[in-house]
């Protein structure tokens, strides 16, 4: 926010209302040389010369309380005598809309190379300069926050340093209960695994395959879970992905099913059998995207840091409901 906001060199810069937070009115400074297009340059600089400004590096060439061109400092020193504004101004200036978010205001000045960035209404109403430095801090704020979410998903920079040199016990507190959980899913494979002894034991091919299912679901998983969390960190809402991603987790099962069947049945010689993975391996890796999707957005929902939960959650469920359609495929198709 520009310094002493609200101060005007002009009755013509007027606000709309308080800005919103982060967006490029809400840092334009209004304390800011402005003049008119015929105006000579020399009678410009000796005004300036007699006041104080927010920032200075371009005057606002207006007319009639609407920006036409901004003159940066440099060409005015070098203007020949007699000259006025319009022969030293930049009429193509890059300008932004008073609620353009103040990262991509910050990079617009930075494509352009320009020292400052006009703010104008839709109408063409001046509404203010962003200064070079307040450019450079938005750019640094936007950067760390950046550079935060995609390292951890924490809410700042000295949250994620915090995080990776934290003591062992903390370490322990963030880590530990997610993983008792994941413990106590492998617990409840264990004994619905037991309750399928019998088929087990009159088929023990039906075994062979367990280990595989389980890693494809969780790979497909993994996956998902990792595009998820960093949609979710530079601001790409589940909505965005759920779709294209389900379709995606479907096809890969698919095409994973299919290159199970025939090994499978190659393997075991038993085609139903074969038959039964494929259809798991299908129905697991379809099941393991939408876990994958489901838990960080619930877990960043609940304030929770995605990082450290969805990867025991998200393999915990997809283990159990890995295991669940295999062995209801197994009872349908051969036992």
């Amino acid at each position: 926010m520009c310094p002493e906001r609200g101060v005007r060199v002009s009755d013509l810069l007027v606000f709309d209302g308080e800005p919103e937070p982060r967006t490029a009115l809400w840092h334009a400074c209004t304390r800011v040389p402005t003049a008119a297009p015929g105006d000579l340059v020399a009678d410009v600089l000796s005004d300036m010369g007699a006041k104080q400004y927010d920032c200075a590096s371009v005057v606002a060439v207006l007319d009639g309380g609407r920006l036409i061109g901004v003159a940066p400092i440099e060409r005015m020193f070098g203007a020949p005598d007699k000259a006025v504004l319009r022969d030293v101004m930049d009429p193509d200036s890059p300008t932004v809309s008073p609620e353009t978010h103040q990262e991509r205001a910050a990079w617009q000045a930075v494509k352009h190379g320009e020292p400052g960035l006009a703010v104008v209404y839709a109408d063409g109403r001046f509404g203010g300069l962003i200064a070079p430095q307040q450019l450079l801090a938005v750019l640094l704020q936007e950067h760390e926050e950046d550079l935060s979410r995609l390292g951890g998903f924490l809410h700042s920079v000295e949250a994620t340093r915090e995080t990776s040199v934290e003591r062992v016990r903390r370490r322990l507190w963030h880590r530990v209960p997610w993983l008792l959980v994941g413990l106590l899913g492998a617990m409840v494979s264990a004994v619905f695994m037991a309750a399928f002894e019998v088929t087990l034991e009159s088929n023990v091919a039906v075994a062979y395959f367990v280990p595989g299912i389980v890693y494809l679901a969780d790979a497909v998983g993994t996956q998902t879970e990792t595009l998820a969390i960093r949609g979710l960190s530079v601001g790409i809402g589940i909505r965005r992905i759920v779709r294209r991603e389900a379709l995606t987790g479907l096809l890969v099962g698919a095409l994973l099913g299919a290159v199970m069947l025939p090994v499978a049945s190659v393997m075991t010689g038993d085609t139903m059998l074969a038959i039964a993975v494929a259809l798991a391996v299908l129905a697991a890796s379809a099941i393991a995207t939408v876990v994958a999707m489901v838990l960080p957005w619930l877990l960043h929902q609940l304030g929770k840091d995605p990082a450290f939960g969805s990867g025991p959650l998200a393999t915990v469920v997809q283990d159990l409901l890995s295991i669940m359609i295999y062995f209801a495929a197994v009872s349908a198709l051969v036992a």
